[in-house]
């Protein structure tokens, strides 16, 4: 079975610690290069991940003709200009969230697509995981009635100034966190929203949003609420509910990839959990599944699930938070 050759820009937490090994355990993926603008650092990772090449420039890496796709998990401020230079390149590109700093630097993306033939994605792994296939499978027969609310927390606790998630103008939790919120409502309600308000507390020395807390309206009176915090302890936890019934995911985000995993049912019948029911899920690795999927749409084997204009629609929700959050009221979208 043919595998596809990635290359991978830059030696991130996120890419050497959780992506990279689990691409490397997937079917379709072969991690062949990964570069750094510190070779040495490229080396390392490279010897350390067991990768065949290492570059000493994203340049270098983007020129290698053996590579036919590219995992972007740049700070968020470089995700668009360097995916831009993959695509012209001739690579297809998986690009970390969120795609860009605003939805009009994001539709660059578009023409840079058409130009390049080539794809261009963003990495929300959480789609792929069968436990999110199965709540949105759930909501959409029926199983809960008609699900019009979504309450969504999520939160870590990060003090580190230098640490690139507390540092302008990429940071802050509706960058980092937030924004799997807003995803995950549109993939279970499939549908986009119509408004949003949203209010937030920045943090005085870092400049970034630590708590962020929102209203996001679809159409048929649905709505997610939410919660996203980057100083409170860590937590997370999604309630899909409807009027005959709610679905619960523990883990929804960072699902772990040595453990089932499980979403409860629960028909309301009283507070206690009388009507919940558990479905468990086998283990799994969310990021081998997302290279997997990218890598068959390469190949030709399946079309790409979540093109760019998927990408550049949830970047348009997440300004008209950050408007509402500047203006005080709420944002029509």
């Amino acid at each position: 079975m043919r595998k596809v050759k990635w290359g991978v820009l830059g030696v991130a937490n996120i890419a050497t610690e959780k992506v990279i090994p689990a691409m490397q355990m997937s079917e379709l993926c072969d991690i062949a290069a990964i570069a750094s603008r510190d070779l040495a650092k490229a080396r390392a990772s490279a010897e350390g991940l067991g990768i065949e090449r290492a570059y000493g420039s994203y340049e270098d890496l983007l020129a290698d003709p053996a590579i036919e796709a590219v995992y972007n998990p740049l700070p968020n401020e470089l995700h668009v200009p360097w995916t831009l230079r993959a695509l012209a390149a001739g690579k297809h590109v998986l690009c970390e969230k969120p795609i860009a700093l605003d939805a009009n630097e994001a539709r660059q993306l578009i023409e840079a697509r058409e130009r390049s033939g080539r794809l261009v994605a963003e990495a929300f792994m959480v789609r792929c995981h069968p436990q999110w296939r199965r709540a949105r499978e759930l909501v959409q027969t029926g199983a809960i009635g008609a699900a019009s609310a979504i309450q969504t927390f999520f939160s870590y606790r990060l003090l580190d100034p230098d640490n690139v998630r507390n540092r302008p103008p990429g940071g802050g939790g509706l960058y980092d966190i937030g924004c799997y919120a807003v995803v995950t409502a549109r993939f279970i309600f499939g549908a986009e929203p119509s408004r949003a308000v949203a209010s937030l507390d920045r943090d005085a020395q870092f400049g970034t949003d630590r708590l962020v807390s929102a209203i996001v309206e679809f159409p048929n009176g649905r709505r997610l609420t939410f919660s996203a915090a980057t100083q409170l302890s860590a937590h997370q936890r999604v309630t899909i509910v409807g009027d005959g019934g709610r679905i619960e995911i523990a883990i929804p985000f960072n699902a772990p990839p040595d453990r089932p995993t499980r979403i409860t049912i629960d028909d309301g019948a009283d507070l206690f959990g009388g009507g919940a029911r558990d479905e468990e899920f086998p283990v799994c690795d969310q990021y081998a599944l997302q290279g997997d999927a990218f890598s068959r749409a390469v190949l030709g084997q399946a079309p790409l699930e979540f093109p760019i204009e998927d990408a550049i629609a949830n970047m348009r929700v997440i300004d008209a938070l950050f408007r509402s959050a500047e203006f005080g009221s709420w944002e029509t979208l």
